[in-house]
This record gives C-alpha cells, structure tokens and sequence, in this order.
C-alpha cells in the first residue's frame, strides 16, 4: 500500500473520478484541491514511514500530501498553484539551530572582514573608508581570524598585530573590529582612548587585555575586555533594529532556512520580533533564547514564555548562558593548558555559581537551559551543573536542555550527553573552518579524542544539532552540510574522518533533529502530512550528487507555511 493510499483512502474515490473526466474531456474539482504543489522532483521527507516522493501537496500552512506525480495529481484544482521542480530535490525547510539573529543583519551594515588575507587588508579597508565618515564617528568591523591569513603580521603577541598600524590610518576616529567569533574585538588607539583603557586598566573577570612585553595595551581585547570598549561606541549612532531584523530576515530565506534558533536576545528584541510578525515583516520562523541577567530573568521571565506567536512564528522558551570563549582567540576553557600558549587554559566567562543559579531559574518556570561550551572543562562544568538541576527536580524527565557548540570533549564526558538526554547543538562548518589551528591548540591526543565527536556523541544516544553560528560563519547550511559529510579542509585533508556523518543523518540533523532540540518536532522537521509546510527546494540532489559537488548547489526556493517567501532568480524583483 503506497504512502498516498494510506494516508488518504478517503480521496480515492476522487481520483477516480478526475482521471475519468480527464478522459472525457471535462474538469472536475477535487474533493480537496492543495493552494500549492510541487511535482516532477524527489521529495525526502526525513519521515521514516515515507522517505520519499515525486511530488508534494500543500494545503493552507500545512503538508497535505506526499506521493508520485500521478497522486498528488488528484489536488490540483483550478485555484492550485503548480511548480514543476523539473528533477530538483525538494526536503523538509532547513532549520538552523544555532546563529545570531541580530548579528546577521548587523554584520551587513558593517566592514566584512570574513574573506580579508592579512592584517594589512584590514587597515586597507578600514583606511578605504575613513575619508567618507564624520571626525570621531566609529568605523565597526567584523570577521577577522588570524588563524586564517596569509602571514602573521609583524610585530605581533600571540600572532595578533599590534594597534599602530591601524592608528595610523584611522588616528581621529575610534575602529572596532570584532573577531570573528565574537569573542575578542580589535581597537586602535582612538577606541582605547576614549574608553580610558592605559597599561594600568586591570584585566576584568573572564577577559584579558593583550599587551606587549613592556605592558602596553596591543589593541587586542578578549572575551569580557571587550566590554571596557564602551566609550568609543558613546555617541555612535546606532543602527536602526528593524532594519537589522529585516536584513537578517532576507538572508537566511535566500539561503533556505524556514526556522532560525538565535542564540541569545533580550526583552526588547522580543518586543520587537513580536511587532515584525504582527505587520508581515517577518517570514522566517524564530525560536528565541533570552539572554539577560539571572535578576531581570527572575523579575520578568513569566511574561516572556511564548510559544507558537503569530501562527508559530514565534517561540521563547529557552534561556541563554556562556561559561567561556572559543578557542581561536585561547578563550575555550580547557581542563589542561593550551598546547600553543601552556600559560593558559582559556577564560571562564561567567563564574560556575551565577550558571547553576540560571538553571534553577529555568528549571523553576520550565525553560530549556542552553550553555555556551567550547572547551572540555566549559563543557564538564556545564555537565555537572545540568546533572544536579536534573536531580534537584526529578519529575520533569524531559528537559532537552542543551550545550551550545560543544567543540572539544574530554571522553569521559561524552557519554554523559546521551545519559542526561543532553542536546549537543553543534556546527558543522566550524569543524573545516577551525581545524587548521586545532591541533596547535589542543595537540593530537586531545583533538583526536573530543575534537567535533559527532559520531562518538549520537552512539551516545545523544541528539546532535546543526548550524552555522552565524554571523561567525556564513549562515549557508549547503557548507555546513558539506563540512558534515566530508570534514574536508580546502588543502583536501580530512579532519578525522571516522566522525562524518552520513547523509542522511547530516539532513536529520539539520531538520527533525533541529525541530526535536526545540520541542517542535511535532509540527516540523519532516514533511509528514498535518506538520507545518516548510520546504526548501535545491538545484541539486546533495543526497545522491558527488561529494566534491554538493557546494554548488543552490537554494532555489523556501517555502514556509505553504507560501514560497524566496525564489531565486527573484529576490531583487
């Protein structure tokens, strides 16, 4: 018995009939005609009962059906709108589980650095535009890595340049550019001048100020330093958050996301997404982590659980905490000194006790807690702490409270993810994006043992994530499932490959794993009739393609609530 019959008994008798008038030469409505139908494609639903089709059906925001061409026939009625994927594959809407919002949007309003070869790139475009700004207007920058350039810039600490250059070209305006893991920042002299920041400003709690041999402030801030940058964003004129959201809305439909997980937003962000859904400035479906005080959560945490806003646009049931930085900047928390720099182990971010308070507050008025964890000791304290929350409330089975990132593991940790039902919400891009430098972080031991053990994690029993933590990388899921399959760096190595996903499991894990990390998957993750119609079609089959191809495919439509919001060729119309 086919998927359509099962699924659909009731409309049998239709087909029947329309293929009888067909013949005639007459036309009959369906019994039940879809508003939208894709045909003549390969549909994976990601649904174990139906893997795949030739066609789907939608009907108002919901799947209706999935069959061959010749079923799903029986839905076209005269209002139905038909698209004819013409061999193109059609799966369940992408679902990023991990990314920034906000940042994305904010990071097109500023210098892109992500692609700069060096730092004197940097200081080119920085120096590109200061004629063009006011005096003392602050020139923003985001994307440098230099684990990524061409060579160390000379003079250097820790292989970061020192501020003088860039000083030079930008002498009355402050510059700010932030890594482009967002957890360390660059600043010329300006900047630091009018933060007050002098070779005596003490390192804050979980930040360090770099400094030469004599002392001196290099322009390099990481992680919790890069708040004492105030002063030079005094005065700046801010960027308008609508136009932020709309940008980041824009572009993760072009790229065939139909449901983003932000990793962290306060109150008014929420205020303001709510807003944008009421008026239709959203399409994009958003599930939100709060991200502020453990004292404003107390105070106003049981205002802001929504669930399902504006026809499930909507979602804030989660809540946002860091324990350290990421590796590139030496700001991951480790267990043992870093193999490149064996004067540190990383920086712990916010201290164990304000996290474990987090967890009570989440536990108290049922919210997912999600940790930001890179290094193995972020990654065991966050453990532990999830493991006394769970016994200090053992009535709520299912929490899914999830570790963000979860990069480097210590063995004896890993099994823990699937014993506490712990949610490892991880990237796959930034596996081939950090493996350059992972070994000279960690050494080969460590790598080879904890380093994205994604394999090692789902024989666990854990449920593993995916995403781009843009705007940290591109928010393209086609690299990052790429990065999944093959864990191929661009010199051809491959980063351990016995922890490639196959791809099947890479789609899960950008789809119902996704939606089952934020107790969705009930209503998406797989185009299972009833669940809502969120699809993404591609130019090509990433499940069937070579390897070395799958890159080049392209998002050609995103379709979310049986609406198609993007269509590429018309995204300028």
């Amino acid at each position: 018995m086919t998927a359509f019959v099962r699924w659909n008994r009731h409309l049998i008798g239709s087909c029947f009939v329309l293929a009888m008038v067909s013949t005639l030469g007459c036309y009959a409505e369906p019994e039940v005609a879809a508003d939208l139908v894709l045909q003549g494609g390969r549909i994976v639903t990601v649904d174990d009962d139906v893997p795949e089709g030739e066609a789907i059906a939608m009907k108002g925001d919901t799947v209706l059906a999935v069959g061959s061409n010749r079923e799903i026939r029986a839905y076209i009625g005269s209002e139905t709108e038909v698209i004819d994927l013409d061999g193109m594959l059609a799966i369940p809407g992408f679902i990023e589980s991990h990314g920034h919002f906000s940042g994305i949007g904010a990071a097109k309003m500023q210098l892109n650095l992500m692609a700069v070869a060096n730092w004197g790139e940097v200081v080119s475009m920085v120096a590109a535009v200061v004629g063009d700004a006011a005096t003392g207007e602050l020139i923003r920058g985001r994307g440098w890595h230099q684990e990524k350039w061409d060579a160390t810039p000379e003079p250097n600490v820790d292989g970061l340049p020192t501020h003088h250059t860039l000083s030079a070209v930008s002498p009355d305006n402050p510059v700010v550019l932030r890594h482009a893991s967002g957890h360390a920042s660059f600043a010329n002299a300006k900047a630091m001048e009018m933060s007050g920041i002098t070779r005596d400003t003490p390192d804050p709690p979980g930040g360090e100020i770099v400094r030469d041999a004599s002392g001196e402030p290099i322009g390099a801030f990481r992680e919790t330093a890069q708040g004492l940058l105030g002063g030079a964003y005094e005065g700046a004129e801010g960027s308008d958050p609508r136009r932020v959201l709309q940008l980041a809305n824009d572009e993760v439909l072009s790229k065939g996301i139909t449901s983003f997980q932000d990793a962290g937003s306060g109150f008014g962000t929420v205020d303001l997404i709510k807003e944008m859904i009421d008026d239709g400035s959203l399409d994009v479906r958003l599930w939100v982590m709060l991200r502020v005080s453990n004292d404003r959560l107390a105070e106003r945490i049981a205002d802001y659980r929504i669930i399902g806003y504006g026809n499930d646009h909507l979602t804030v049931r989660a809540i946002k905490r860091s324990l350290d930085g990421a590796l590139g900047p030496h700001g991951a928390w480790l267990l043992e000194p870093y193999e490149d720099m064996p004067t540190s182990s990383g920086l712990n971010t916010s201290t164990v006790a304000s996290v474990r308070e987090t967890a009570r507050i989440a536990a108290e008025h049922d919210f997912q807690l999600c940790v930001h964890a890179i290094g193995d000791r972020a990654n065991r304290e966050t453990l532990d702490i999830f493991e006394e929350a769970y016994r200090a409330n053992p009535e709520r089975t299912d929490r899914r409270w999830r570790v963000e990132h979860s990069q480097h593991l210590h063995p004896d940790d890993i099994p823990r993810f699937g014993q506490l039902g712990v949610i490892a919400s991880m990237q796959g891009i930034h596996c081939t994006s950090d493996a350059p430098y992972v070994l000279e972080r960690l050494g080969e031991r460590r790598a080879e043992e904890g380093a994205y053990v994604w394999q090692k994690l789902m024989q666990s029993g854990a449920v593993v994530t995916n995403g781009t933590d843009a705007p940290v990388e591109d928010v393209d899921p086609i690299a990052s499932f790429y990065a999944t399959v093959s864990r191929r760096l661009n010199d051809g190595r491959v980063f351990y490959p016995d922890q490639r996903m196959s791809r099947e499991e890479a789609l899960r894990s950008y789809t119902i794993n996704g939606a089952y990390a934020a107790f969705e998957e009930d209503s998406k993750g797989s185009l299972t009739p009833g669940k809502l119609a969120d699809v993404t079609v591609l130019s090509q089959d990433i499940m069937t393609i070579a390897e070395d191809e799958i890159p080049t495919t392209e998002v050609v439509y995103t379709i979310i609530g049986g609406k198609v919001v993007y269509s590429r060729g018309t995204e300028n119309d």
